[in-house]
């Protein structure tokens, strides 16, 4: 039984599960069982890989060996879980040869009271193999050990002994008929017929049992003793069982080819379950089976492809869909890398012969080809002998690019040819839509022809030239540039000549033409019959080939039939393209089993054994030995001294470092970009609250809580936590005590491993309890084993598989309304798909880093990818992105000596010999050194040398990528005994980064990290990379995966010479180049020319002999040219292997300090979390001081004087490295060395031949939807590249997402409404974004609970009116007999009229007057506000959501906005002169509230209560809201202040505004003012609603009189109020006995509802005019309350009597102050204003709308940038040339007053005894002047103003009241000025004649004025004079 990636599982876990499996399995009528597997992958206490859990699968591995001899192994998943039960019937169709269905069989019942569990026989036995497996079975001689299978236990072989003369020989022949067999479970023997054996161990068989069909194994003892599965038995002729030269006969594929179930095709109704892993990669997957039995009878071999020893028969490796039915070949991929959905592939089967071959030779399927081919007879000419040992003789094993047309069937030794269909989908043009088509320019006739194709094809081949591999992307580009050629051509040729198009005959010539230029690299051979001829002519040619004959790279096979037409393939012959292609063509979990494979098989060994020798051909091992021999017991010391200087071990061990005292590792900082980011999280979850979906009420939470998800890496855990420490955000949040929150924090992250279910349920738990906290789930590495939980059934044995699906998209998650899920990742392409479950508008992407070049603030600049692949062209000798051109020679020799083995095995030994050999040439044998490559000598030359160079002993980071687990540990093993053995295990450490475990570092060099740290607790341990910063290190980087790890900003090299052509997707490759990303100091971005190119000159002198050792010393008085370390790039430019001498370093030494003075300046390199969040908060530290004292010192100074010299800048911190090596090397990036593959790939950015890697396909997940697409630019944004992979790419079958498939009938996807993305590039600080973005949006939360109200003491209270009647304290209401013998206090105390003109009354003029005003203020103030938590009865603005009131804020989705209907009112008003027609907007629920005529329902008027009415449910008084300006910020939402009760509420909106108001507040009734006011004040509304309620009181008064009711028991209130107004307060006075004086005042939130009905309650309440409440402020003390009422001002919110203020109108022209004016003139008329002083209301700051929005312009624009207009320029001499003004004349008028009380009333400044006399009018004049008020109407009651001399006088709009006897009452200050104001010339005339004003006041003809108007605009104008 094969075990799970950890190797052995616990058995007893494993029946369990087993068990439970079989029982679902049995009692599920499904075809597919539940998965067992995906329990038992995870083990957390194995890590995998080491190499005890790999062998007991060693013979799985041998077993599949025999198999890959013996079969012509269709891959035959009998082991597959999705695939079991269907086997039977396949065997069945095998033998019977037909398409009939099986004979139903019905078996014998077993005897009464036996077992009948599958797997154990009827007496109890277990007979499974798993349990078997160890133990020592008896057999009888001539007896054999066979598996035989149960249709219900798939995964499982059960163990019988049968007798050997009935089972067939190694030719599938001379088996007797007949049955001998013993069960081996309960001993019982003798067993004569397979039926009665069968029913014995419970095989419980559907179809005739038969022996052929049920025993399939041969079972063998592997070397350790281990029972495992072995060859198949071969029943049929055509097989033999050992490898001899059978060939067998390959299905092609123009038979049935069903079986390859499409991506999202099914077979026969079943549902296929494969995996396809894509990819330039390979894919891997199941085919579904078929009952269509095949026409040759092969038996399917069970051949669990599986190179990696974790594997054996019971998983599942599941690799490929094949061609024809079973006779499945490895070798052959139906299709290409990108899956065409619902297409059946017909290809032929090849499968390979030999098992000593790896998966090399098993390319896995890809998509299916098109079309499906009936069976037809196989001519002979059609097929291929491959030639015996083609591979041995030639050394290539040739790949078939399949191209137009049928492939032949091959037969043979087919495992040395590989079937690759990377261009195949290329040639299928697909059917797009026009749009598409338009987008590509294309029309859609121009198809290119298949000799175009063919001719395209040899010319891109011709291209290629020897280097470079044919790429899928790249050829796609081709042929949609000739499709656009072709289109060009059309349309020029539809007006010219036609022309003629290739013909076939011309095909063969030009075909050879096009080949002849390319140096014999590309040959063509064309055959009439069949491609057959010309594939077999190659392979031939080949295996008889000679080594030194020079094979063609590629040979075009053209077959120009008569019959069919042209047809071709291409047969890759080159070394090198070859095995690329056979490499590329595999996932990466798939290469990494088949390098298990190879070393677990040993196949390395040959491999192993070139490498025991050095390269000058000395035995390594005896060398080394020597060398420790003549060392001794001494090290080479730590650090401080050189190479050659040895210490005893103690003496190493106890050595201490000089303390960094730059390390503050506390310090956590949240940089700039990462603020944005976090912003622009926050504003994407408020816009999923804001967009009506429901999906999200950000008003329902109180609390922020979170979980982050991240992959299986340990580190990455730690690194995680390390950051939720260091931000505090736990605490923050409220989620954790302070003392106790280090503890916690490890319970908010999870790693993607066996133990996240429990953990995970937990988190759900607490996400359904908590419904007001709103949890965040952050699913960190998002890109990383996104497979879907059913295809991790069939797992190719990663251990997460489908674990991320499982969770994020599980039911629980997507359903919670009170948890968002945030998906980070560096890499988004596998989310981003035609399937993605995250919206684009969704998505947030990091800002462009262009944009952070203008924050000068910012210290430091990203360095990412682009960044890399811009360097190259910086034109520095040393650049940042490299490729090892000598060590690619070397690898290419080797592979070429070693074509069996994969090339990353190749590449990993040869890199440990080059790192060996280069330690061993620094420091012993400097013979050696020419064998090492440049880069790796200086690399280590830099490693090692540098902790040498100073007291600290601080170093670099070198990290070595290697995924696969045990060449990483092979890796580990030879650099550390080579390190041991030269006595350098105290300079450096070698360190294996395995995701799955913890960092394992030796306890000196923990003891020395510990003292760099300071003040670290005795037991800290390095946990994270970052906590190595310094520490001189290899890091052997190891996981399939880089899982977004981040690194010190010690590492200074990134070795990724492995990552190789494997590598072909964009997510691998830059991933892998993204460990190097990180932050940099700008000056390296500005001038990277200056900054690096210094090494040129200083190069390491790699001819250094071992006795040099006097001259290094020499060379250390000097700037260590010798390291080069000055030049912070440590001289890794040894092209050439030799450096100019030191002498140089003289002239070395200016160019230095200049050119990084300015990096001195930055912080430290910031690597990892951003800029931001740093490991130990290490990375945060301050380098600046510390880096200008090393440039310097480095120049000037010797490594001795600690500081002495070091220039200006450098008496800093004497710790310092000051060779200056750490300092310059703090602002470079990591120095990152490639492949040849991978640097073409990304080094090639401008004019390339090779794109570069953004246009590889995305991810190995996803698949290219079409061939044909536009091309992916450079320069697009991310944004845009989210969109185009959506649009251009899908998931693949095994991918989360593929079940999201876009709804049939609408075509659109579902995606999460609660899911966000956020992606940047790596390194880049996403961590600190997000845990900043939940801090900020708990705050949000916090404030959206609060409001920020206006807090502000009632003003001039020290001069009003004191109430002489005395009022009782507790009387709820009024009483109108004492109320009405109150004086009206004019002044007004609402602090926002702190700037208004005061009134004038007795007790002013005793105040001191400059107490009263100091200083005039220009600007508009900052008034006080207080935040406030809102309470349930406040009322809100459009961004409250709640279950409540959703009704009332929204249509039901049943009513549409279209229910509301429009509705004309006109009525006539005498002050307007004219009729005014209104408009009603009135939603259906709200008709009730209106009186429609019975027919035409016509509005006849709003429905009023009557004043008797008493309804505790309702309020009586309409509630008119004017509002401008804020259709989402008014607080228009009363629901809850009216606690949910009917009421009826109006908008008053201006028309312009009203489709605004509409949209966003659908229910309420809106009242439209008529377009001529859309540019009015406030007081045009207050007007219009006053004129309207009492038209309509009239109206509803003769209604009811015509019921009865008299006219004055119709309620003639309405409420006015602002739409500001959030709460409402009640207050009462308590006393308190002792101090009488400070009562205190409790004040209670209150509903608005209970307000109303308070004061509607008031007995006699029509007697009053107005009624209001007090503005809250916290100020309100019990001596304000003294009295519950007050006679004064009310403002904001008001109850008003429109029935008794009939005749007392709001000035509609005015903008400002109209209450103020309104209530003298109501007071003025003997009416009652009361206040009740025990209520108050709260108003909200709006920052938006209301008056505010008047920009006054100029109405010609004459410039663009105008000088702001001042107030003084808003009038101007009337016919002057002044500038005219775009606004409202009235408005300018006001602006104007405000501002001209200096010119207009001189005397009046100041001087509160002499008031501005203005009649019937309250206009602002500015706060330094007093108004006296004077109604001009006969009774009213005013100011006394006897004795009073007025310092002016104002007159405004005056009516036929105001006359010259009036005037002529009042008294003037001698030079008292005038103001009157009229609409127009001629009134302003008549005015000053009918007042016979030019009798006391002088004018001149150049006092009058007008507002700033033209003409059109009606300005006012104005007259000044001077008393006499």
């Amino acid at each position: 039984m094969g075990n799970s990636y950890a190797g052995q599982l616990k058995s007893a876990r494993f029946e369990e599960a087993l068990h439970n499996s079989i029982e679902a399995s049995l009692r599920c009528s499904s075809v597919v069982p539940r998965p067992i597997f995906s329990q038992l992958y995870l083990d957390p206490d194995q890590h995998p890989f080491s190499s005890a859990d790999v062998k007991p699968k060693v013979e799985d591995l041998d077993k599949d060996l025999v198999h890959r001899y013996t079969q012509n192994g269709s891959l035959d998943f009998s082991s597959n879980l999705t695939v079991n039960e269907m086997e039977d019937d396949e065997d069945d169709e095998e033998m019977s040869d037909s398409n009939s269905p099986p004979i139903p069989y019905s078996q014998k019942p077993a005897p009464e009271g036996s077992c009948t569990t599958d797997g154990f026989c009827q007496a109890g036995k277990d007979l499974r193999l798993v349990s078997l497996c160890m133990e020592q079975i008896d057999i009888p001689a001539g007896f054999l050990l066979v598996g035989a299978k149960s249709p219900n236990l798939p995964e499982h072989i059960l163990v019988c002994a049968v007798d050997k003369r009935f089972l067939p020989d190694d030719h599938g022949k001379n088996a007797l008929l007949g049955f001998s067999g013993n069960c081996i479970g309960c001993g019982e023997r003798g067993f004569r017929y397979f039926t009665e054996f069968s029913n014995h161990i419970n095989l419980k068989l559907t179809t005739q049992p038969k022996k052929q069909k049920h025993l399939k194994y041969y079972l063998v003892r592997s070397s350790q003793g281990v029972l495992s599965k072995g060859p198949l038995i071969c029943w049929k002729e055509c097989r033999s069982r050992q490898s001899s030269a059978t060939c067998h006969s390959i299905k092609p594929n123009s038979s049935v080819s069903s079986t390859v179930t499409p991506e999202n095709g099914t077979t026969n109704g079943y549902k296929s379950g494969f995996i396809q892993t894509d990819a330039a990669n390979g894919n891997s997957s199941h085919g579904g089976k078929s009952s269509t039995s095949s026409s040759t009878p092969t038996r399917p071999g069970n051949y669990s492809l599986s190179p990696r020893p974790s594997y054996a028969s019971g998983d599942q490796a599941t690799m490929f869909i094949s061609g024809p039915p079973k006779k499945r070949h490895r070798g052959w991929y139906p299709g290409s890398p990108v899956p065409q959905p619902g297409l059946v592939v017909p290809v032929p089967t090849v499968r390979p012969l030999s098992r000593t071959e790896s998966l090399l030779s098993a390319p896995v399927p890809q998509t299916p080809l098109t079309g499906i081919l009936q069976p037809r007879p196989i001519p002979a000419g059609e097929t291929v002998i491959v030639p015996e040992n083609l591979l041995s003789n030639s050394g290539v094993r040739p790949v078939i690019l399949i191209g137009y047309g049928t492939l032949p069937y091959f037969y043979g030794n087919v495992g040395d040819i590989v079937v690759s269909p990377l261009l195949v989908n290329c040639y299928k043009i697909p059917q797009l839509e026009n749009k598409d088509l338009e987008q590509l320019g294309l029309t859609g006739s121009q198809l290119l022809s298949v000799e175009n194709m063919i001719l395209l094809t040899i010319q891109y081949l011709v291209r290629l030239g020897p280097d470079q591999i044919p790429l899928r992307e790249e050829f796609e580009r081709i042929m949609l540039k000739a499709m656009q050629e072709f289109t060009l051509r059309e349309r020029a040729l539809q007006m010219g000549a036609q022309c003629t198009p290739v013909s076939p005959g011309q095909l063969p010539w030009l075909a050879r033409l096009i080949a002849s230029v390319s140096q014999d690299l590309v040959h063509v051979i064309v055959t009439q019959n069949s491609l057959a001829e010309g594939i077999s002519e190659t392979l031939r040619t080949l295996s008889e080939m000679r080594h030194y004959q020079r094979l063609p790279d590629y040979v075009v096979a053209i077959c120009a039939s008569k019959i069919r037409g042209n047809e071709f393939c291409v047969v890759v012959l080159g070394q090198h393209q070859s095995r690329a292609l056979a490499e590329s063509m595999l996932t990466t979990s798939e290469f990494l089993k088949e390098i298990s494979y190879e070393l677990i098989t040993g196949k390395v060994s040959f491999l192993a054994s070139h490498f025991k020798t050095t390269s000058l051909g000395d035995d390594l091992d005896k060398l080394l030995e020597k060398m420790q021999q003549r060392r001794g017991d001494s090290v080479v010391t730590p650090f401080d001294g050189d190479l050659n200087e040895c210490v005893s071990v103690q003496e190493a061990a106890a050595m201490i470092p000089t303390q960094n005292l730059d390390l503050d590792n506390e310090t956590f900082q949240i940089y700039q970009p990462q603020l944005t980011v976090a912003r622009k999280l926050l504003s994407q979850v408020c816009a999923i609250a804001d967009s009506g979906s429901q999906s999200l009420d950000l008003g329902h939470f109180s609390k922020v809580d979170f979980i982050i998800i991240v992959p299986r890496s340990e580190v990455l855990v730690q690194q995680t936590l390390q950051r939720i420490r260091q931000s505090g955000v736990l605490v923050d949040l409220g989620l954790e005590e302070n003392g106790t929150a280090y503890q916690r924090a490890e319970k908010y992250v999870v790693r993607l491993d066996n133990e996240i279910q429990t953990k995970f349920e937990v988190f759900m738990r607490r996400v359904k309890q908590n419904p007001y906290t709103l949890f965040v789930l952050v699913h960190d590495n998002s890109h990383v084993e996104l497979t879907s939980v059913i295809s991790g059934s069939l797992s190719l044995g990663e251990p997460s598989h489908g674990l991320a699906d499982r969770v994020i998209n599980c039911r629980e998650v997507l359903e919670a309304f009170n948890l968002l899920v945030l998906q980070v990742s560096s890499f988004p392409y596998t989310l981003q798909t035609q399937q993605s479950r995250i919206s684009s508008s969704n998505e947030v992407h990091w800002i462009q880093l262009d944009s952070m070049e203008d924050m000068s603030c910012e210290e430091k600049l990203y360095f990412g990818l682009n960044e890399y692949s811009k360097s190259l062209q910086w034109g520095i000798t040393s650049p940042l992105l490299r490729c090892d051109e000598t060590f690619e020679k070397m690898v290419n020799t080797l592979l070429e000596r070693y074509p069996r083995l994969h090339s990353m095995v190749v590449r990993c030994y040869l890199l440990i010999q080059q790192y060996s050999e280069a330690l061993m040439a620094l420091t012993t044998m400097a013979s050696l050194r020419d064998h090492s490559t440049p880069e790796t000598l200086s690399i280590m030359d830099d490693l090692i040398s540098s902790p040498g160079k100073t007291k600290s002993g601080r170093g670099h980071m070198l990290i070595i990528r290697v995924p696969s687990v045990q060449l990483a540990m092979l890796a580990k093993e030879r650099l550390q005994e080579v390190r041991d053995k030269l006595g350098l295990q105290y300079r450096f450490e070698i360190i294996l980064g395995n995701p799955a475990s913890e960092l394992s570092v030796a306890t000196h060099f923990v003891a020395r990290l510990k003292t760099w740290r300071g003040n670290e607790p005795e037991e800290w341990i390095p946990r994270t990379y970052q906590d190595l910063e310094g520490l001189p290190c290899i890091v052997i980087l190891t996981g399939k995966d880089p899982l977004g790890e981040s690194f010190p900003r010690s590492l200074k090299y990134c070795d990724l010479r492995l990552i190789d052509s494997s590598y072909l997707t964009r997510t691998a490759l830059e991933q892998e180049v993204g460990l190097a990303c990180c932050y940099v100091s700008k000056e390296v971005i500005r001038g990277p020319a200056v900054a690096l190119d210094l090494s040129g000159k200083e190069q390491e002198r790699a001819t250094v002999s071992e006795n040099d050792s006097d001259e290094l010393l020499i060379d250390l008085e000097r700037p260590q040219s010798n390291s080069s370390a000055v030049t912070g790039t440590s001289g890794s430019i040894m092209e050439n292997g030799v450096s100019s001498s030191s002498t140089a370093d003289k002239s070395q030494k200016q160019s230095l300090t200049p050119s990084f003075q300015s990096p001195a300046n930055s912080v430290g390199l910031d690597e990892g979390v951003s800029a931001g969040m740093a490991g130990a908060g290490e990375t945060l530290k301050q380098e600046c001081d510390s880096l200008g004292a090393h440039m310097a010192s480095s120049t000037t100074s010797k490594p001795s004087s600690s500081s002495s010299s070091s220039g200006p800048r450098a008496l800093l911190w004497p710790g310092q490295p000051i060779q200056g090596c750490r300092g310059l090397h703090t602002a470079l990036p990591p120095i990152v060395i490639l492949s040849k593959a991978a640097y073409s790939l990304l080094g090639s950015q401008r004019g390339g031949k090779l794109p570069s890697s953004s246009s590889l396909l995305p991810h190995a997940d996803v698949a290219w939807v079409s061939s044909l697409r536009p091309f992916l630019h450079k320069d697009m944004s991310s944004e845009e590249q989210s969109l185009y992979y959506r649009q251009w790419t899908s998931a693949r079958q095994h991918h989360a997402d593929y079940n999201n498939q876009p709804d049939s009938t609408s075509g659109t996807r579902t995606c999460h409404p609660r899911r966000l993305l956020l992606t940047g590039p790596p390194q880049v600080g996403k961590t600190g974004s997000y845990l900043q973005f939940l801090r900020i949006l708990f705050r949000m939360l916090i404030r959206l609970l609060e409001v920020d109200v206006y807090d502000e003491g009632e003003i001039n209270t020290d001069h009003c009116e004191s109430s002489e009647v005395s009022q009782s304290e507790g009387e709820p209401w009024p009483d109108i007999e004492s109320f009405s013998k109150m004086p009206f206090d004019v002044s007004v105390h609402d602090p926002k009229y702190s700037l208004m003109s005061l009134v004038y009354t007795e007790k002013l003029a005793g105040v001191k007057q400059e107490a009263i005003k100091e200083s005039k203020v220009e600007e508009p103030r900052k008034r006080e506000t207080v935040s406030m938590m809102l309470t349930k009865y406040a009322a809100y603005n459009t961004f409250h959501h709640c279950e409540q009131c959703h009704q009332y804020m929204d249509f039901t989705a049943t009513s549409q906005m279209s229910d509301s209907t429009l509705h004309a009112f006109t009525f006539s008003s005498s002050m307007l002169g004219e009729e005014v027609q209104l408009y009603f907007i009135i939603p259906k629920s709200k008709e009730s509230h209106f009186v429609f005529s019975k027919q035409g329902k016509h509005l006849e008027s709003m429905r009023l209560p009557l004043v008797s009415d008493k309804n505790l449910n309702a309020v009586k008084s309409p509630i008119f809201t004017p509002s401008s300006g804020r259709h989402e910020h008014g607080l228009l939402n009363l629901f809850h202040a009216m606690e949910g009760i009917s009421h009826l509420h109006l908008l008053v909106v201006k028309e312009y505004e009203m489709p605004l108001y509409r949209k966003y507040w659908p229910n309420h009734i809106m009242l439209v003012l008529p377009g001529m006011f859309n540019n009015a004040g406030v007081g045009a509304a207050r007007f219009l609603i006053k004129e309207l309620s009492y038209h309509n009181l009239e109206l509803e008064r003769n209604r009811l009189e015509e019921l009865g009711v008299k006219r004055q028991c119709v309620w003639p209130f309405i409420v006015v109020m602002d739409d500001s107004c959030v709460l409402w307060n009640i207050h009462s006075v308590q006393e308190q006995s002792s101090q009488p004086m400070e009562a205190g005042v409790s004040s209670k939130n209150v509903s608005l509802k209970s307000v109303l009905q308070h004061i509607e309650a008031t007995p006699k309440i029509v007697h009053y005019a107005i009624l209001g409440i007090q503005k809250w402020s916290n100020k309100l003390t019990s001596q304000s309350l003294k009295a519950p009422f007050s006679r004064c001002h009310v403002h904001d919110f008001i109850l008003l009597n429109i029935d008794l203020t009939q005749n007392v109108q709001y000035d509609f022209n005015r903008y400002f102050c109209e209450d103020v004016d309104f209530n003298l003139r109501t007071n003025s008329s003997g009416l009652l204003i009361c206040r009740f002083n025990n209520f108050s209301l709260m108003k909200k700051h709006v920052q938006v709308g209301g008056q505010r929005d008047f920009i006054i312009k100029p109405k010609i624009m004459v410039s663009e940038s105008l000088a702001p207009i001042l107030p003084l320029q808003y009038v101007c001499a009337p016919d002057s040339e002044h500038t005219l003004l775009a606004a409202p004349a009235q408005f300018l008028l006001e602006k104007f007053l405000q501002h001209a009380s200096y010119k207009l009333f001189p005397k009046a400044i100041h001087n509160f005894k002499s008031p501005v006399l203005a009649i019937d009018c309250y206009l602002n004049i500015g706060p330094e002047v007093a108004i006296c008020y004077v109604s001009s109407r006969p009774h009213s009651s005013n100011v006394n103003c006897e004795g009073v001399f007025f310092s002016g006088l104002l007159l405004y709009l005056c009516d036929s009241f105001v006359g010259a006897d009036l005037l002529k009452k009042f008294k003037f200050l001698k030079g008292a000025t005038l103001c009157v104001i009229c609409q127009d010339r001629s009134s302003l005339r008549q005015t000053i004649v009918r007042l016979e004003l030019e009798d006391e006041w002088q004018f001149r003809l150049r006092d009058e004025f007008q507002t700033a108007n033209s003409s059109d605009d009606k300005p006012l104008y104005f007259l000044t004079g001077r008393h006499v």
